[in-house]
Formats: C-alpha cells, structure tokens, sequence
C-alpha cells in the first residue's frame, strides 16, 4: 500500500530545504502535485493495475529538479543535468526512496524507476515489458498535460531562461517546423531560437498516448491559449495561424 499522508508530508519537507520564494521553485512544487492527480486519472482510465503507483511516480519524477535548479538556475537538461536521470539517482541509488516509501517492494521500485528514468526521453527503451511501457506511458501523459499548464501560467523567459524580447522577435526554425508537420516531439538538439522551444512544447500534444489524455488536453483550453502568443516576427506569426488550423487535425 502507498502511505500517501507520509509520502506529501516527506515530499513538502524534502522542498522546504529550497527556496520557494524562486519562480521556478514554486513552479516545480506546484507541477509536482498536479502531474501526480493527472496519472492517478489516467491509470484509472488506462486500467492499470495500482493507479496508486502511477500517482507516487507523479510526485517522485520530478525530485532532481529542486536541486538542479539551486546548482544550474535553469531547467534546461542540455546546459544543466539531465534531470530525470538525476532525480532517479537520488531515489534509487543515493536511497532518497526510503524517505518516501520505505515499504515499496521490490518489483514496484523497480516499475517506479524504470517510469521516472524514462519521464523525459525522446523515446522509451526498446527492451520494456508491457507494464512498464504502461506505467511509462502514464506518467510521460501526464508530466505532458501539466507542460500545457504551466506554460500558460508561468512567464516564457523563466521557463527558457531567455529575454521576452528574444522571444517575440524570434523565427521558428526550419527543422522545428518539420516536426509539427510530422506530428511529432522535437529533439533538443533542433531547437536553435527563443520561439522554437514554445512550439517544441506545443508538438507534446501528438506523443500522448492515451484517448483520456487528449481528452483533458481539449477540456484544459491550454494548447489553444499556447496556440493564441503573439509574436513581432511576421514569419512566427504566420507560423502559429498555420498551426491553429492543423494542431488538432486526426485526433
């Protein structure tokens, strides 16, 4: 059984050692939370068999970020740490789990670091076994679900830690385009401007696996809000007109 009282009591410990006056302190609380009542909602949905170890996978898969964000002040992985993997290492090898969930057998450690290693990768190994893609899956949805979230909610230049002037002036790059037009995520390696890594987080939408996740995706207004920036770059706005007329297309 998941001690939830215990584990939301040792996670608001856990962050109390950080800053949260810091914008992006508050914001990674804030997202933990809601990832975890996204995957309990979508577990449910999908079937899965302990919707109780998809939500604890919601409030553990983003614990490396607290402290890449006191080293790096930022969240991006290429400049920083690769926050997933990193967070994982705490839990998993540093013993940071025991904190939370010192009764968790085996078997579900396992299930939950294999899904919190995976929460952020362009793509999930090759060698997972259905559960695992399963549990994979959920939280990938719901860490995907709650992005929309806090791009809206959360000025741009914390996120991308660049200037709101870099922003509206800025071009979508050629590759980036390419990837909304084939329906897929955009590697970190293709994003080269301001405005790329907005449309980069608008291409989530097409890797949600699962029918109740496009569902609340729809309900949430967030990608349509996402879709309505205004940009002083003629091509950037043409651009978004382009994707409102096509982002929901086959769903």
């Amino acid at each position: 059984m998941i001690d939830r009282e215990r584990i939301t009591r040792t996670f608001d410990e856990y962050v109390s050692a950080y800053d949260a006056e810091d914008p992006k302190i508050r914001l990674k609380i804030e997202h933990t939370y809601a990832v975890a009542a996204l995957c309990e909602k979508i577990a449910v949905s999908a079937g899965a068999p302990d919707p109780e170890l998809a939500w604890l996978s919601g409030m553990l898969h983003d614990i490396g970020r607290f402290e890449q964000i006191r080293r790096y002040h930022t969240f991006i992985d290429s400049i920083s740490v690769d926050h997933a993997a990193f967070g994982a290492d705490l839990l998993f090898r540093e013993g940071l789990l025991e904190r939370f969930a010192p009764d968790l057998s085996a078997s579900d450690a396992a299930l939950l670091e294999c899904a919190i290693r995976a929460h952020s990768a362009y793509r999930l190994p090759s060698d997972l076994n259905e559960t695992e893609v399963m549990y994979c899956n959920i939280l990938r949805d719901a860490d995907k679900l709650d992005i929309f979230r806090v791009d809206c909610v959360t000025p741009m230049e914390d996120i991308f830690n660049v200037t709101r002037e870099e922003l509206r002036s800025s071009a979508v790059s050629e590759e980036v385009r390419a990837c909304f037009r084939e329906r897929h995520a955009v590697l970190r390696g293709l994003k080269k401007t301001a405005v790329d890594f907005c449309v980069s987080h608008l291409c989530l939408l097409f890797e949600l696996v699962y029918p109740v996740s496009r569902k609340i995706a729809r309900e949430q207004g967030f990608v349509d809000k996402l879709l309505s920036f205004s940009s002083d770059n003629p091509e950037t706005r043409a651009w978004y007109a382009y994707m409102r007329d096509h982002i929901w297309e086959c769903e």
